[in-house]
């Protein structure tokens, strides 16, 4: 009995924002298409993004379905309650999958879900609350609306919003997964920028003021935040067809780093440097699902005639990374 005594004491812990399954229902809440009445621009803005496809990505059903394999269920509401948190709170999972999920639950992290969190209880694994309580809660102090209440809520304009979903720790061990939101706290831009300046603003890797409306019956405003959600995901968004979210992915990590060469001429041989800096990203580069997401540098060296003469970084004819590339992805284990 020592020895689960921690374990039990690290899964009340990850899942402290955690309410009853069923205390609510998936109907309690509002389709994103409601929404689209009155705030037409920012859906727009938000279909296609990987926070609509959250509980559609194929690579994450595939992911999800494995992990349930392998772990006889433990998984299921730890990787769904951030990817479909309406289906999760409603208890329409577990089961995983989409035979006996809602409408709502599918449409992943939509406009209704967020509007409702009124309460962090921590970092990580979903830590957030919900108040089914008619008010909608963002970034405005004097919203007024003729369908529903509004609020200030000065979390939603904080990176502890974002960081109850974008840092992952193991459900029974505790061990950090994913450290989006912690790579940022521990970083230069923790006390300038807040994830909502880059990830919700017109800027690629940087704050921009968007001037406009966040309702079409609003007043006029200095700054609406945007709600495409990219960061670096150009494959899934690109894979559903959605152009707008794959460009604007594939810009943002053309803007993310620099890479310079140094190249010293010697009598026979030539010795090169390469340097990579991240400029663009408040966070690690990768970041997220790092042993998914990789970024390695390839070089090519030719003579003057055009042969090839020195290659490192390319992909074999299976598509697997030259193991003398260099990489930056993350790599679990246990400690030395």
């Amino acid at each position: 009995m020592r020895g689960i005594i921690p374990i039990v004491a690290i899964v009340c812990t990850l899942l402290a924002g955690s309410m009853v399954a069923g205390a609510i229902e998936s109907s309690d809440f509002d389709d994103p298409a409601v929404c689209k009445g009155c705030h037409g621009e920012i859906y727009n803005q938000w279909d296609g993004s990987m926070h609509s496809i959250a509980y559609t990505d194929p690579v994450y059903l595939a992911g999800e379905e494995m992990a349930s394999n392998e772990t006889d269920g433990l998984t299921d509401t730890y990787c769904a309650r951030c990817h479909t948190p309406i289906g999760v709170l409603s208890g329409e999972v577990p089961p995983i999958g989409h035979e006996n999920i809602s409408e709502v639950s599918k449409k992943g992290i939509q406009c209704d879900f967020c509007h409702n969190v009124n309460k962090s209880t921590g970092i990580g694994n979903g830590a957030f609350m919900v108040a089914l309580d008619g008010f909608k809660r963002g970034p405005y102090e004097d919203s007024k609306s003729p369908s529903h209440g509004s609020m200030l809520s000065e979390l939603h304009t904080k990176s502890e919003f974002c960081g109850m979903c974008h840092d992952v720790n193991h459900p029974v061990t505790g061990i950090p997964i994913e450290m989006t939101y912690t790579e940022w706290k521990e970083g230069p831009y923790n006390s300038t920028t807040q994830c909502q300046d880059c990830h919700m603003t017109p800027g690629i890797t940087h704050f921009e003021a968007n001037p406009g409306k966040a309702s079409g019956i609003g007043p006029a405003r200095d700054h609406v935040y945007t709600h495409y959600f990219v960061g670096g995901n150009a494959a899934v968004t690109g894979v559903i067809g959605s152009e707008v979210h794959q460009q604007m992915a594939e810009e943002r990590l053309k803007s993310a780093a620099t890479l310079v060469l140094e190249a010293e001429k010697k009598v026979t041989e030539a010795e090169i440097t390469v340097k990579v800096t991240n400029v663009g990203a408040g966070h690690k580069l990768p970041t997220g699902l790092t042993e998914a997401r990789e970024a390695w540098i390839e070089i090519k060296a030719k003579d003057a005639a055009g042969k090839e003469i020195y290659h490192v970084g390319g992909l074999d004819s299976d598509g697997e990374v030259d193991p003398d590339a260099v990489m930056y992805h993350a790599v679990l284990g246990d400690a030395f």
